[in-house]
């Protein structure tokens, strides 16, 4: 495990994934369907990752493809805004496009609307993840969305060999989203894989029993990736904490409970906050709540990456609780 949290205690992430646009109802409450005002927001989960790490006091570099047109420079402008690395974006002309998520700041028939037809993140390269410097990072961070399809799938596993030879731990978000993916099938069996060659793994009981083959064996296949040696494993349950599980041991957390107006980008921002929280020398204990806390705080405000904390704003949040729930 020295391999891994040293890794995160350099602070400086190679993350690869998609980036994306989001556009959600304004004011808050309103529904999409007959909101007259929205507003923008950077979004896609390895994108939110990327700017929740800077906004903690940690540097990223995004490795994604995205289109050459107004809403491809809107992202690369918005990772720029927040510190993110972007020299490893490439762009792409052609009918290639990046990823768009309509949605509404509403817990109330919650409705969110990705468009991925012809997702430009997908497709990155063998020659893009062979230009990277593994030497410049402490640690590389993947979302599970890259491995749905060709050529990411192939590249990314790649750049996990690439990492690997230079010293590099793996840190793996299952990030499950059916509708990338062309079968369950293939789903299980790829996103098993990232599983097996990394050396931290974040994921919800859905994805982790739908690795399992069985929605009722979720914990029992996250205890069997936890076994083998200097391997972390997060098992989160929403609103009744998450389960650490780490040289034998495991490690029961709660939350903090909000009034959420929405659901989207708490597992972003709990990666953000965990990695930022190790890598300030916390425990693993108090960095997952950590993480927990920045969840939080995303799902009680509209938009993703404009709503992840700074280091100011978690710890000025966490003061306002006596603790977490018990779990």
């Amino acid at each position: 495990m020295s391999i891994l949290l040293d890794g995160i205690r350099k602070n400086r992430f190679v993350v690869f994934g998609r980036a994306g646009m989001d556009m959600f109802a304004d004011p808050q409450g309103t529904k999409a369907e007959v909101a007259e005002t929205f507003r923008s927001g950077l979004g896609g989960s390895s994108a939110n990752i990327c700017a929740g790490l800077c906004k903690l006091g940690g540097q990223s570099a995004l490795v994604t493809s995205i289109s050459n047109d107004c809403v491809g420079r809107y992202c690369a402008n918005q990772l720029r805004h927040y510190g993110v690395d972007t020299q490893y974006l490439r762009v792409l002309d052609g009918e290639y496009r990046i990823s768009l998520a309509v949605y509404e700041s509403t817990m109330e028939d919650f409705q969110l609307c990705i468009y991925r037809n012809n997702a430009v993140d997908f497709q990155v390269t063998e020659e893009d993840v062979d230009r990277v410097d593994y030497n410049a990072f402490g640690a590389l961070i993947t979302a599970g969305t890259v491995f749905a399809a060709e050529p990411s799938r192939g590249s990314t596993f790649r750049a996990f060999r690439n990492a690997r030879n230079a010293g590099l731990p793996v840190i793996f978000d299952i990030d499950y989203r059916p509708y990338s993916w062309p079968s369950p099938e293939v789903a299980s069996e790829v996103l098993s894989r990232a599983g097996d060659e990394s050396d931290l793994i974040v994921g919800n009981d859905e994805e982790f029993g739908f690795m399992a083959g069985d929605m009722d064996k979720g914990l029992d296949k996250a205890r069997e990736l936890a076994r083998q040696p200097g391997r972390i494993v997060i098992y989160k349950m929403g609103q009744k904490g998450a389960i650490t599980l780490a040289d034998g041991q495991e490690i029961h957390t709660g939350i903090f409970p909000v009034t959420a107006v929405k659901p989207n980008g708490a597992g972003d921002s709990f990666m953000a906050g965990l990695l930022a929280g190790i890598a300030e020398g916390r425990d693993l204990r108090e960095a997952v709540l950590r993480g927990s806390a920045c969840a939080s705080i995303v799902v009680s405000k509209p938009g993703c990456a404009p709503s992840m904390p700074t280091t100011a704003e978690l710890d000025a949040f966490l003061a306002t609780y006596p603790g977490p729930t018990d779990n």
